[in-house]
């Protein structure tokens, strides 16, 4: 288990922390009960897939979920209440196909009013995680809500002392992950080592489990690289359409479960004195 993965929270099992552990675990696909669900066995991947979801759509979080996906994560901008009214049924229809799928929250707007009661009524409609800018009002990393986790985006800046910045974040408990923004969009694989360099000094700096956003059509290349930098989950846009979403899951899932695979099976080298 890296440090990563390691945080002192004494909250009950967190359910994100739970699907970061769960992806690198086999599951069987044996059923309870006479009359119990047999699901496919499920590989163990090199990190959990989690959807973003544009739009509140029951139908898109349920084919993402059906296709592969550990975890939903919708934008919200803070203000639409209306829009919260149905997430609650849309997690519910997405938990039907998996129980222990996670659903987080990516607040685009409105932090200020962001309160401890507002969280918990997020909580209740059944959103796990909630995901907050550097700009969000730093009052929320005192508030802490059980079964709600804080994860907090980490954007890549430039200059020398940007990871003793960050590393700052460390100091607060509240915080269960961080959401690195980076733009990796095109050619992860093309990274330079030093390139690789300046971003890993941030990974490390800030040792919270993360989660990473990637685009649809990863490589195998990009997926190699992408383990370099430690992460415990990749965000993946949903497509414009359900069946693409679903391809693009699988296609994720089975490239981190072979990189996952490959890397198990490394022999250490043998290093002569």
């Amino acid at each position: 288990m890296t440090r990563e993965t390691i945080r002192r929270k004494p909250k009950n099992m967190s359910k994100l922390l739970d699907m970061f552990t769960q992806a690198r675990r086999a599951q069987s696909s044996s059923g309870m009960g006479f009359l119990g669900k047999n699901r496919p066995e499920v590989k163990p991947r090199a990190a959990a897939i989690v959807v973003e979801l544009a739009t509140n759509n029951t139908g898109s979080a349920e084919a993402a979920v059906k296709a592969g996906a550990d975890g939903l994560l919708f934008a919200w901008n803070g203000q639409d209440t209306n829009w919260l009214e149905t997430f609650k049924s849309t997690v519910e229809a997405a938990k039907a196909s998996n129980d222990k799928v996670v659903s987080g929250l990516l607040v685009t707007g409105g932090w200020d009013k962001l309160e401890r009661e507002s969280l918990e009524q997020l909580k209740d409609q059944g959103v796990n995680y909630v995901v907050l800018p550097m700009q969000a009002p730093a009052r929320l990393l005192a508030v802490d809500i059980k079964d709600l986790d804080l994860v907090v985006t980490v954007p890549m800046r430039e200059g020398d002392l940007y990871p003793i910045f960050v590393r700052n974040l460390t100091a607060f408990d509240a915080i269960t992950a961080v959401q690195l923004d980076f733009d990796l969009a095109n050619d992860i694989g093309k990274l330079t080592i030093e390139d690789l360099l300046q971003y890993r000094a941030v990974r490390e700096a800030v040792r919270f489990p993360a989660l990473i956003n990637v685009r649809g059509n990863m490589s195998e290349a990009d997926a190699y690289t992408l383990t370099t930098l430690g992460v415990q989950a990749v965000v993946l846009p949903a497509s414009d359409s359900d069946d693409k979403t679903k391809k693009q899951v699988q296609a994720m899932r089975e490239l981190l479960e072979k990189v996952h695979h490959e890397d198990k099976d490394k022999t250490p080298p043998v290093i002569k004195a």
